[in-house]
């Protein structure tokens, strides 16, 4: 209980002390409210958009994107990682294509992405696919090559299958990078709908944040970012309790190296 509560500690300082900071700028440095918009002016805004009704749209368009391109991108790179880290000729054939394609920026990727697949939400959701695709991927790869060689041995001499083998040696060995991955994805995945939303959306907050900026809203450009702020901690924190809860093995392992 203590370390949790020393946990959530730090986060509270840290908000505590950006707020502090948020409020000397606005009313002792008179920065104007075009450029930084009061704490209360934001906070207008949330309960607008979220009292009232008028952001839930737009947060539920951004969230199922955001959730439907994760759960692709993340489960196809796993999948990919797991043939090329299995069979080398895979390896040579799928590792040139996939640098080539994480090499090409995304925003440039995002008017050919609207011309092939159109206005609608899938447009979002491959974005979010491709920006998700490649850190899950390396972490795989990574991750089921650095299988320890003893247990690999063990395996070997008790002639255990290549498939038993990598579910029950490789694949749990390689679950830490895996996740590690994962966590990475959760805030790209974010990046890549508001950015695919930038391009061509009427929905989503990137869409609000863009309509904002047109008509100088800058109170309601802040209350998306805090929106999508809080998706992306409250994923994160959802990646990290699954993490804990099905690779517990680390935990036990770092547990017993302490003692």
């Amino acid at each position: 209980m203590k370390e949790k509560l020393t946990g959530a500690l730090y986060p509270l300082i840290t908000f505590g002390a950006i707020l502090a900071l948020w409020l000397v700028a606005v009313y002792v440095w008179d920065v104007p409210s075009y450029v930084l918009p009061k704490p209360l002016a934001v906070l207008g805004a949330l309960k607008t958009g979220y009292i009232d009704g008028l952001f839930w749209h737009h947060f539920f368009y951004t969230l199922s994107s955001t959730a439907m391109g994760y759960v692709i991108g993340c489960v196809a790179a796993i999948c990919v990682g797991a043939v090329v880290s299995e069979w080398r000729i895979a390896e040579r054939l799928i590792n040139p294509l996939v640098i080539a394609l994480q090499s090409m920026p995304k925003v440039a990727l995002a008017p050919l992405i609207l011309v092939w697949f159109g206005f609608d939400q899938a447009s979002k959701v491959i974005m979010v696919v491709l920006v998700c695709f490649f850190p899950v991927f390396v972490n795989t790869v990574v991750g089921l090559k650095q299988t320890p060689a003893d247990l690999l041995e063990m395996a070997r001499a008790a002639n255990t299958g290549r498939w038993r083998t990598f579910w029950e040696i490789r694949f749990p060995s390689a679950a830490g990078h895996i996740f590690a991955g994962l966590q990475i994805a959760i805030v790209l995945s974010l990046i890549g709908a508001v950015v695919a939303e930038f391009v061509s959306s009427s929905e989503g907050l990137g869409y609000l944040i863009n309509a904002s900026a047109l008509t100088m809203e800058v109170n309601v450009m802040f209350a998306a970012l805090v929106s999508l702020a809080a998706m992306g901690v409250i994923g994160t924190q959802l990646v990290r309790f699954a993490h804990a809860k099905l690779v517990f093995w680390e935990g036990t392992l770092a547990a017993t190296v302490q003692e």
